[in-house]
């Protein structure tokens, strides 16, 4: 079995000689970031709106308030106040922020002062007086007043600042993902609002389409009667009106479900959700405008991505500690005050002698400590933090590359929406249409009862549909919303530097360290 020596001078030597070094490491092959997927011909495909060089692309920041609805304004201001895991992601921003106040205490000195008396008698046939006949009896009154005690660790290698700055990443991630949580919320919202709506529309329709099944069916009843028609279109009509009783209970109930569920989101009792059945006029604002190429900059406006990059700018921090680690640390500690000692139990004995100059006394510490060989620990420390940080590059990686996804299908769902919502105006106006003809054979006699219900009943069917569909492309445009990230501002800089944690100058040093079998 090979062995390895350390070999303390030497490696002083040769740590001292590659300070200003500033090679990559052997072990500095960290996972790259990836840069932004191209999406021109994707967009260019999409339909939308293509913005000027000098125009705004990002939804603003109440972006629900486009849709011109006091009432989905009051629900969503509601959630926002109310919404419980909403609050929840608020303290937890709360705590992550307190946290960096905490390691930035790191940077500064600790003061203290204090202050204490104590009153003593040695018995007479104790252990000391054993030893010491003495001291037996003796009464003594100790005080100290100390105004002064500093604790101050210099920060030479960087380790405390690199703790603080992972600290503050952690709650910048935070805060993104409290603004994704607010973006999820408000749009789940509005979904859930435009599906209410829509199904409230859609039961009234479904009302309308039972009474004219009810209106076929006891017509097929006199046409039976009377001898005109056999019992199959009695039979045929009992059956279809049964169809239409089933759907109209199947929206009823979906919509109960809806404002449930609407209700839950605003963090309210299910009762809160009764009231609410969707405004009866909406028009879908216009499709955002979108850049011609995707630039960085779209995508760094979403909370899940700037949360990923704050993730990995902190994991980067903390591999910078974790090399700290391996550097000799230096601290310092300083008390000073006054300190009396008497063979009394007089206070005011003692006090004559504490308050005097020749009671000042105090204590200067300088301390030095150099991790010469930690058995491993801190290699291993240093490679756990090497593999967070590849860890959380992937995973913004992956962000990233899941928010081109979400922009191209939010974009392509918008466009087929659209289609889908102005193809089905124009059945609804061929239905219509044909309706009034039916009235107009009906009126001249051309044509029995029968047929005016029935295309009655196919015009409901294709409101019925539009009803659908419209809560479709309203729902389209806040998928879009949500995938330019619903007008959040606070991600990093587009263009901003990327970590390169194994390009400091500690790397060099660390290396070093690690070959002479330190750490």
């Amino acid at each position: 079995m090979r062995r390895r020596r350390l070999s303390v001078a030497p490696a002083a030597g040769l740590v001292l000689l590659l300070g200003g070094c500033a090679e990559i490491s052997p072990n500095g092959e960290r996972a790259p970031f990836l840069e932004p997927p191209a999406m021109s011909r994707t967009l260019a495909r999409s339909g939308a709106p293509i913005a000027a060089p000098t125009e705004a692309v990002w939804p603003s920041g109440e972006w629900w308030r486009r849709f011109r609805s006091p009432e989905l304004d009051h629900i969503v201001e509601t959630a926002l106040a109310e919404n419980q895991n909403l609050k929840k992601a608020m303290e937890a921003l709360r705590d992550a922020e307190a946290f960096s106040e905490v390691e930035g205490a790191r940077l500064l000195p600790f003061l203290n002062a204090d202050m204490g008396m104590r009153q003593s008698r040695i018995p007479n046939h104790g252990v000391v007086a054993s030893y010491n006949p003495a001291l037996a009896g003796l009464e003594k009154t100790m005080a100290y007043i100390n105004p002064l005690s500093l604790h101050y660790e210099f920060d030479f290698w960087g380790k405390n600042r690199a703790i603080l700055n992972a600290a503050l990443g952690e709650a910048a991630a935070q805060a993104a993902e409290t603004a994704e949580a607010q973006l999820l919320l408000t749009t789940a919202i509005s979904r859930v609002y435009f599906r209410i709506r829509a199904l409230a529309r859609q039961a009234a329709t479904a009302s309308e389409m039972v009474k004219l099944r009810q209106d076929l069916l006891a017509l097929a009843q006199t046409r039976f009667r009377t001898g005109i028609d056999t019992a199959d279109g009695v039979t045929e009509a009992s059956a279809e009106l049964e169809v239409a009783v089933k759907r109209e209970a199947g929206v009823t109930a979906q919509l109960d479900f809806q404002q449930n569920l609407l209700a839950r989101l605003m963090g309210h009792g299910p009762d809160a959700g009764r009231g609410i059945v969707g405004a009866k006029t909406m028009s879908p604002p216009a499709a955002p405008a979108v850049p011609r190429q995707l630039p960085v900059e779209l995508l760094a406006h979403r909370p899940d991505v700037a949360a990923a990059m704050h993730r990995a700018e902190a994991a980067a921090e903390r591999i910078h500690a974790a090399k700290a680690e391996f550097m000799p640390s230096v601290d310092l500690t300083i008390v000073g005050g006054l300190e009396a000692s008497r063979t009394s139990t007089k206070i005011d004995d003692l006090g004559k002698f504490l308050f005097r100059t020749s009671a000042i006394g105090y204590a200067v510490n300088p301390n030095i400590h150099l991790p010469l060989f930690q058995g491993g620990s801190l290699r291993g420390q240093l490679e756990g933090r090497r593999s967070e940080y590849d860890e959380a590059v992937d995973d913004y990686n992956e962000t990233l590359l899941r928010a081109a996804q979400q922009v191209a299908d939010s974009l392509a769902s918008l466009k087929e929406t659209r289609s889908e919502t102005e193809a089905q105006r124009r059945l609804n106006a061929a239905a219509r249409a044909e309706l009034e003809l039916a009235r107009s054979r009906w009126s001249s006699g051309l044509k029995d009862k029968r047929e005016l219900l029935a295309q009655a009943n196919a015009v409901l069917e294709q409101v019925y549909v539009l009803d659908a569909l419209d809560a479709d492309y309203l729902s389209s445009h806040v998928d879009l919303v949500q995938a330019l990230g619903g007008g959040y501002l606070e991600g990093p800089e587009a263009f901003a530097p990327r970590p390169e944690p194994e390009q400091d100058r500690l790397t060099p040093l660390v290396d070093a360290i690690e070959a002479l079998g330190g750490g």
